[in-house]
């Protein structure tokens, strides 16, 4: 059968090449059984042998040559000379009646719709007409076996068409569930580096951006210094010398994606106790560190998030509150871990914050994302003049303490 339209898959390729092989090797083996009989009746013998043989001859040529019958020209040509050499053989014989079957497969499946339908009611026709002149009687057996294989021939045809268009409408949803797979993977993969961004944007205000912030207040200090007391201005220098040597030490962790040199040299309460103590060297404010409850280890996550919120906090007070106390209170409780950061600054307006075209004022903003992203929560209670305070909780289940 000759290809009128290419497969999508390659499990529908090879079927239809084992469908097209069992039709050819049907058809073929049809004609040789007609052609054994008819010249074993017929009285030379010749006309059946020498009809089948162009018959072969005109079938084998679209069969192998397929793929150039997709011009619709050459497939109807094709299939008009297998029609009448096939119509002239049943004048020599009724046995070639036969090969009406799979005739009725070839019209089917290169017409479409009543040019087809009418192609099969010609070969019926031909056939009931050539078995009545042939034997010169008529029956209704002689009608109804060409019928009948006509109509289970169009049955089955419109069955594959069926399951043929199913299959096409199948690959089709396949095709699309692959893109849409694509898609989603591009779409995840840009959150996912959105994300990434978000997270960078906090770790560098928290560490690099907070330390550089520490190095300038304190080489400012050092300029004013130098003149009047130059044994001053020198400690406030080793003081910057050292923070610029602890972000460099953070930077360096953070691209390797380690937990920041103060965790990794302690536990969290020791890292906010010398938080505190640097503070209150550096500044000048009074800072006093207190833990209520049993401390228990956090994961890594946790112990990050609250280390940099206590730096956020602590910084903000010394850029911005002009406050003598500060107070970071450390609670492990039941059910949650707690951190409070109090100050009795000059106090601002929340909903005045926002962040600044320079990258400052992100630090409240970005601390709440992280907060949130490990499912817990920030309050900040402040009004101008009364001073600020910071309160997170993290949820802590069995599951977080290791």
């Amino acid at each position: 059968m000759p290809d009128t339209a290419a497969p999508t898959t390659p499990g529908l390729a090879t079927a239809l090449r084992l469908v097209r092989l069992a039709f050819h090797t049907g058809f073929l083996l049809l004609l040789a059984i007609a052609t054994t009989r008819a010249t074993l009746t017929h009285p030379t013998g010749w006309p059946p042998i020498a009809g089948a043989l162009v018959l072969t001859a005109v079938y084998s040529t679209g069969a192998l040559l397929r793929h150039t019958l997709h011009h619709r020209w050459r497939a109807m040509s094709w299939l008009a000379a297998v029609t009448a050499v096939w119509a002239a053989l049943l004048t020599t014989s009724p046995d070639f009646a036969w090969l009406a079957f799979p005739l009725f497969f070839l019209h089917l499946h290169l017409l479409h719709g009543r040019h087809a339908l009418t192609a099969v009611v010609v070969v019926t026709a031909v056939v009931v007409t050539a078995q009545g002149w042939r034997t010169g009687t008529w029956s209704i057996g002689m009608v109804l076996g060409p019928t009948i294989g006509a109509g289970v021939a169009v049955v089955i045809t419109w069955g594959y068409a069926a399951i043929y268009a199913e299959t096409q409408r199948r690959q089709a949803l396949i095709d699309d569930l692959t893109r849409t797979r694509a898609e989603l993977a591009t779409t995840q993969h840009q959150a996912g580096v959105a994300a990434e961004r978000e997270r960078l944007a906090r770790e560098i205000h928290d560490t690099l951006a907070q330390g550089l912030s520490s190095i300038v207040l304190l080489l400012r200090a050092a300029e004013t210094a130098l003149p009047a007391d130059a044994d001053k201005a020198r400690t406030r220098i080793t003081e910057a010398h050292r923070t610029a040597a602890d972000n460099l030490d953070e930077a360096r962790r953070f691209v390797r994606d380690l937990r920041p040199p103060s965790l990794s040299d302690a536990g969290l309460p020791q890292a906010l106790q010398r938080l505190c103590t640097n503070t209150a060297r550096e500044t000048g404010t009074h800072c006093r560190l207190h833990t209520n409850g049993t401390p228990v280890a956090l994961p890594s996550s946790y112990e990050v998030a609250l280390l940099r919120a206590a730096q956020t906090s602590l910084s903000n007070v010394t850029r911005h509150a002009h406050a003598s106390t500060t107070v970071v209170t450390l609670g492990y409780l039941d059910t949650e871990v707690t951190l409070d950061i109090y100050d009795d600054g000059t106090g601002f307006d929340p909903t005045t914050v926002r962040p600044a075209p320079d990258g400052t004022g992100y630090g409240l903003t970005g601390l709440r994302e992280r907060i949130t992203a490990l499912g817990g929560s920030m309050a900040v209670e402040t009004a101008p003049g009364d001073g600020t305070a910071v309160a997170i909780r993290l949820p802590l289940t069995p599951e977080e303490i290791r």
